[in-house]
């Protein structure tokens, strides 16, 4: 069965997901629809990227997803199909897609390009239809005129040296925790560079001499700090609101110094 995931900044208290997911079904009720997530922050292109790019991975591969976030003030975006790591995607061209992989697709269509039609409800009259023709096995470039390129945005990365990574908050969890984008693949290429020497986690007064594995090896209140599943460094407090008993938010500097003793 056919496998397409919807996310959006739709919420859930109007007849909007059900609306998108009506038209889906309406050209193909065999498709299987997983919802995941339609609390994005109204217009939140980072906050989108950042959910998508968490968890799409971790569907088939051939799986499409739908993508129904638009940019704030833009109403003039591209909608577009495109294929990447084996995967579908169906949204606008708003620098949502550059986001969620450092690879470059080369399979890229304009969906509105034949036929064009203003829509005041493109998930619904637009996005739906793309998504239901591929789930359904409908070719790609037979949806519309191919393009060579999307928007791109500029990722927020990590900056490593021998001495120190210097990173950010990317994002602050349901739970208050901060994703920050140091990755665990650079820590350990520098801990084997320097023999495995003692480092130092730091945010705003907070300085921290050790990794956990769990949020639980600490007590109560207490800061931990572990890589999580997917290799980012996280902070938080144990049955507590990290961001806001820490007073950190997003963007918010996050270092690890490497103690290396001077020669």
């Amino acid at each position: 069965m056919a496998i397409v995931t919807f996310i959006s900044d739709f919420g859930n208290a109007d007849h909007y997901v059900a609306a998108v997911k009506a038209a889906i079904i309406g050209v193909n009720p065999n498709i299987n629809i997983v919802d995941i997530s339609h609390e994005i922050k109204v217009c939140d292109i980072g906050h989108a990227a950042y959910v998508l790019g968490e968890v799409f991975r971790d569907f088939p591969k051939g799986t499409i997803h739908l993508v129904a976030v638009s940019e704030s003030g833009v109403s003039d975006s591209k909608m577009i199909a495109m294929m990447l790591e084996d995967h579908y995607f169906v949204g606008y061209d708003n620098g949502i897609m550059s986001l969620i992989s450092n690879q470059i697709s080369k399979t890229i269509v304009d969906i509105n390009s034949i036929n064009p039609k203003k829509s005041s409800f493109p998930a619904k009259e637009i996005f739906a239809p793309a998504a239901a023709g591929l789930a359904s096995g409908k070719r790609i470039y037979d949806m519309g005129v191919a393009l060579d390129e999307i928007s791109r945005r500029t990722p927020s990365i990590a900056k490593a040296t021998k001495k120190q990574i210097a990173g950010n908050i990317i994002r602050v969890d349901h739970y208050g925790n901060l994703i920050t984008n140091i990755t665990k693949v650079d820590f350990d290429n520098i801990m084997k560079i320097n023999g495995n020497v003692e480092y130092e986690i730091s945010f705003r007064k907070e300085k921290l001499k050790k990794l956990n594995n769990t949020a639980y090896e600490v007590a109560a209140g207490e800061c931990f700090v572990y890589f999580n599943t997917r290799g980012k460094l996280e902070v938080g407090i144990n049955q507590g609101n990290g961001s806001r008993l820490l007073g950190l938010k997003v963007d918010d500097q996050v270092f690890i110094d490497f103690l290396i003793e001077q020669s």
